[in-house]
């Protein structure tokens, strides 16, 4: 699978090719960078999470944090898997700490980020997800900031 030409538009056929889509991803991953995850429930979100998480080396496999609003797992670097849908605005996902981990050392991948939209980090990695069928994802990944072109279009 190419990155370049961002944006980038794919489609998955499987869950295996969309956590296999996320461990590609995770190659071009950095310490402190943010990646937030668009689409409805069932979009593939904590799936593509999943491949991320596993490119990254970690020993588990990444959850829907749904509950726990936050995961933490170890890999190559330290790796936060977010959950926001229970929040209903930015203040609360402020008073919660959730900044702290958006603008800390490891890899946040966040979910519902609709949610935060105002507290959002400039530079981020945008991936929409659209549910075609039981099956098929739609993946868009649209780059924001400075940070990612260079590492998207080698």
């Amino acid at each position: 699978m190419s990155f370049n030409n961002i944006p980038l538009h794919i489609t998955t056929n499987s869950a295996e090719q969309t956590q296999e889509f996320g461990q590609n991803l995770a190659a071009r991953l950095l310490p402190g960078d943010v990646i937030c995850l668009w689409g409805d429930l069932g979009s593939g979100k904590t799936t593509l999470a999943q491949g991320i998480c596993r490119g990254l080396q970690s020993k588990e496999t990444a959850v829907s944090p749904t509950f726990g609003l936050i995961h933490e797992y170890q890999g190559l670097c330290d790796i936060y898997h977010l959950d926001l849908y229970r929040l209903d605005n930015s203040a609360q996902a402020e008073e919660i700490g959730i900044t702290d981990y958006l603008y800390g050392r490891g890899i946040s991948i966040m979910e519902w980020p609709e949610r935060i939209r105002d507290i959002l980090p400039d530079d981020r990695l945008d991936i929409h997800l659209t549910r075609l069928d039981q099956q098929t994802r739609k993946i868009e990944i649209k780059t924001s900031g400075n940070n990612w072109n260079d590492r998207f279009n080698n």
